[in-house]
Formats: C-alpha cells, structure tokens, sequence
C-alpha cells in the first residue's frame, strides 16, 4: 500500500507524459489495416551493410516502449562500439489491441491471428520474405506459433518465455528434478494465474473498473511486477545493485515511468483480455511445439 501510494503521487505530480511522447515520436512509426485493425508498428533501418530484419514482439503487460532503449543499439552498433555487421532492422508492432493498435469495436485477436497478422505485416507489407524474430511473454508465444506455422519465414526465433504444457504430469519413477518441476509448476497454476481467469472470460468488466480507477489499474499491473520479479517484495531494489545517489533518483524515475506508462496503455478491454486459458485452442499446436 505504501508503495503504491508513492508510485500514484509520482504519476499525479511529476510524471512527464509529453517527454514519453517526444521519445517515441523520435523514431519512425506507422499505421496500416490489416485483418480489421489499425496496426502501429516503428520501423527502424539499420545502418549496417547488410541489416537483418527483426521483428520485436512485446507481451502483457507491456508496450513498444521497453524497446525504445535497445533500438539504437540493434540498428546502430558502431554508435555503440560493436560490428556494423551486426546491425539489425527492427520493426516493433503494438500488438493488436494494445497501444496504439486499438480503437473501439475492432477484432480481438488470439495467438493464431496475431502470428499471422505479423506474416502480413513483415512479408506483404514490408517486403521482408524472411526474418528474425524476438519476443517475451504473450511476444513469446506469438513468435513461437509464428514458428510453428510459418517455418519458412523465420531466419530463427528468440523467446525470453518458454511456451510449455501446462498439464504435465510426472511418471512415479520421473527425476527428483522433474518431480520438483511440477511441484512448482502446479503450485503457480494455483496461485499465479487468477488474473488469466478473469481477463480470459470477463475482460470488459474489468476494464471498466480498471479504466476508471487509475489507482486500481495501477495496483493491477505493478502487483504482476512485484510477483514476477527477483525483488524479495521490494519492486524497485533491482534497478542497480549498487547505486549512488544520483543514479539512483534517475533510475527510480525511470523504472516508475515505465510502470506508469504500461497503465496507460493497458486499460481497455482489448488489451487485457487473455487467451492463455488452459481450454483456448491455442492448447493443440502449444502441445505438439512442446511434445
């Protein structure tokens, strides 16, 4: 509660909304129907010799903006001390539903469409017949369904979620390892995916209370941050491990601006309805890429 207070404060008097737009708007964006949507994406050259194109996926909660930092260091190595040779050409999709890819009334999207839709966006519109791919969380899962599907597009896909069935169960003589593995998999199952439940069958409901109590929706996004974290409770403790003072002040802002931006661009229906309940049939091509 006491944290929360202070991140709410933090958004109510000092959070900057137009210096997060100037960022943003500092590299190349666009917008194109496809399947329905409007879809935003950045679309950033490399300035190598020969840029690789890859596609950046986000998940939830999340945006396009957790990859403003690491843009230029894909598409402009040298500007980093790297090999131009190494650079990329990064295209960055809000996901449809999130961000800037919503308006009232459009499709809701699965996996299955949401892996196509990035075919469509890569391949007809842009030009790319072939590309790499990177993506965590529900970008996790889209890359590794876009795999399954289109393996002839994919140069080769990077996930930081593994796509895993969740109804393992062990053989009796199975390894103390895979018996711990279930313990903790059925123990997460039980007490970690509430929210999954509730996004997955009611998501209107909830965005109505979560688009009118910005506090609320705040609660809902940061307490998935402290869960999922490595911070022994302490949301912030992992921002530098040992600070001075003024680093630490910089990044404290930085990491609450982050945190203030994900509640701004999730508080729709759209973006916080959820497919990954056990019985969505995202289960069938999940069980053989997992088998």
């Amino acid at each position: 509660m006491g944290y929360l207070r202070r991140l709410i404060e933090y958004w109510r008097t000092a959070f900057d909304w137009r210096a997060e737009e100037t960022r943003l708007n500092a590299f190349p964006q666009y917008k194109v129907p496809l399947r329905g949507i409007d879809m935003h994406f950045l679309h950033v050259p490399g300035s190598g010799p020969a840029p690789c194109p890859l596609l950046l996926l986000h998940g939830w909660p999340g945006s396009i903006f957790e990859f403003l930092e690491l843009i230029p260091r894909l598409t402009d190595p040298v500007r980093f001390g790297c090999d131009p040779a190494d650079a990329f050409t990064v295209v960055a999709p809000s996901l449809p539903g999130y961000g800037l890819s919503f308006k009232p009334g459009q499709p809701r999207f699965g996996i299955e469409e949401i892996a196509d839709c990035m075919v469509e966006l890569m391949q007809d519109v842009l030009g790319y017949p072939r590309f790499a791919v990177q993506g965590g969380d529900w970008g996790a899962i889209t890359a590794s369904r876009l795999g399954c599907v289109h393996p002839e597009k994919p140069i080769g896909i990077h996930v930081n979620l593994l796509a895993v069935r969740r109804d393992h169960q062990p053989a009796a003589n199975a390894a103390p390892e895979e018996k711990t593995y279930a313990h903790q998999l059925a123990q997460w199952l039980r007490e970690e995916t509430g929210y999954q439940w509730i996004q997955g069958t009611r998501p209107q409901t909830l965005a109505y209370g979560l688009t009118d109590s910005p506090a609320g929706l705040a609660a809902w996004i940061v307490e998935k941050f402290r869960a999922w974290s490595d911070c022994g409770g302490d949301i912030e403790a992992r921002i530098h491990p040992r600070p001075s003072a003024r680093q630490y002040q910089l990044l404290l802002v930085h990491r609450r601006d982050r945190l203030i931006l994900l509640a701004l661009l999730c508080p729709h229906a759209s973006a916080v309805a959820d497919p990954r309940r056990p019985d969505r049939r995202c289960s069938n091509w999940l069980c053989r890429i997992s088998a």
